[in-house]
């Protein structure tokens, strides 16, 4: 199929369902995440100027540490309900909603502890970062098998007189039990056999791939894949984010927990780092390039520039990805891959070395350049980062711009003289 911009673009096999399903609802997380960070930013302050305010946030800590019980402590159990109702919008499923309330109840089961001795005392670390990985799980698994029980009618139907609100309540409920039963089974397995829960087994099975992924080649990998599929066409950063993003949210949080129990963060690549500095006004960080163009000479790159300006700004440059485009651009395929991935391995390094702090939980996205940056860290030599790379890919692209411009003002030129020569 082609795009109005020309281009061809490939059959987009990543809508999968299930990949798409596990994306949004990893991602739909992404804001209870930042209400929970947003309680690191007077911790990070008092680190910062320390004295005497620094001893009043230590003194204050258990109030503002308050939100992130109910935010990111628990976040396993929105992933799982967002993942659960994703899934089932995408398969056109009655009361999507109702089985993200499944999903968050075997959740519960899954990742819940009970003291033996006490059963009013309830263990629920599991539902945070831990148990991410088993809300993908069994988000999914929840809507599979109740569209299985649903497609060979193994329901309770009502009749038509049945308000459809009540009929849809009946329906669910043998899914509804088949899934709950089967979350205790597994529950109660790992914890007879193993002697433990199903997150921390999952965890222990994952601990290799976790400590792999943040490291800077990994990072380097993410971001040449990325911007790799952009040039052909896909949506580079929804494709790799069905892969990476569980790993870098779950070291978000770890981030944010050490930063609340008064230790220092240990991850570098979370998801706050992919967009506040590898994403910077966009996916290629183009907001430079962007701006060569509004003062170009040719006036097709002109007028693409003036559109997405405003855009760019704020970390939106899809007007310049399909409209320029750089999809199968000759002259954009060196700077858009290779020039993320220098950025990549700088910022890392940039932290690694502790040059700049690590981040410190999350931050609200869709911002200038920087200031994701500086709120992720409250380190302002983080927003300096941000917009270096930001510079530094427009010097990367400066050279291909020019050679770009200097073909599309001559095809300009081109069509004029005929336009003239047919006038004449």
């Amino acid at each position: 199929m082609r795009c109005r911009s020309g281009c061809f673009r490939l059959h987009r096999n990543w809508k999968q369902p299930l990949l798409q399903s596990v994306k949004d609802g990893v991602v739909a997380i992404i804001p209870i995440i930042i209400i929970g960070s947003f309680c690191m930013i007077p911790v990070g302050l008092g680190n910062l100027f320390g004295g005497g305010f620094g001893a009043w946030v230590n003194d204050h800590i258990l109030i503002f540490n308050f939100p992130t019980y109910f935010t990111t402590n628990i976040m396993s159990l929105f992933s799982a309900f967002f993942i659960a109702e994703s899934l089932a919008k995408r398969y056109e499923m009655k009361s999507p909603s109702m089985l993200g309330i499944m999903a968050m109840l075997c959740q519960v089961v899954l990742c819940v502890e009970v003291d033996a001795e006490n059963s009013m005392i309830f263990d629920i670390t599991s539902l945070g970062s831990e148990g991410l990985f088993v809300s993908i799980i069994f988000g999914l698994l929840v809507v599979e098998i109740t569209r299985m029980f649903v497609k060979h009618n193994w329901t309770i139907r009502m009749p038509d007189s049945v308000p459809p609100m009540v009929s849809e309540s009946f329906m669910s409920l043998i899914p509804f039990a088949v899934n709950v039963i089967l979350a205790v089974a597994v529950a109660l397995l790992c914890q007879t056999y193993a002697g433990t829960t199903f997150p921390k087994i999952i965890i222990s099975l994952l601990a290799p791939a976790i400590s792999s992924m943040d490291s800077v080649w990994a990072v380097a990998i993410i971001i040449f894949l990325t911007q790799l599929l952009w040039v052909f066409g896909l949506h580079g950063a929804a494709i790799t984010q069905s892969v990476w993003a569980p790993f870098a949210i779950t070291y978000a949080a770890e981030n944010a927990a050490a930063v609340a129990a008064g230790a220092t963060p240990e991850h570098i690549f979370t998801y706050g780092f992919y967009f506040g500095f590898l994403q910077v006004s966009g996916s290629g960080m183009t907001l430079l390039l962007v701006i060569m163009m509004c003062r170009s000479k040719a006036k097709s790159l002109s007028s693409i520039g003036k559109v997405g300006i405003v855009p760019s700004i704020f970390g939106i440059n899809e007007p310049i990805i399909f409209g320029l485009p750089m999809i199968m651009n000759p002259y954009m395929l060196v700077p858009f891959v290779l020039g993320p991935v220098i950025c990549a391995v700088i910022s890392y390094e940039a932290m690694a070395t502790g040059l700049v702090s690590l981040p410190l939980g999350e931050a609200p996205g869709f911002l200038p350049p920087g200031f994701q940056a500086f709120l992720l860290t409250m380190d302002w030599k983080a927003a300096v980062l941000a917009i270096f790379n930001v510079v530094l890919m427009g010097v990367f692209y400066y050279p291909f711009f020019k050679a770009m411009e200097a073909d599309e003002v001559r095809k300009e030129r081109e069509i004029e003289a005929q336009k003239e020569a047919q006038n004449a």
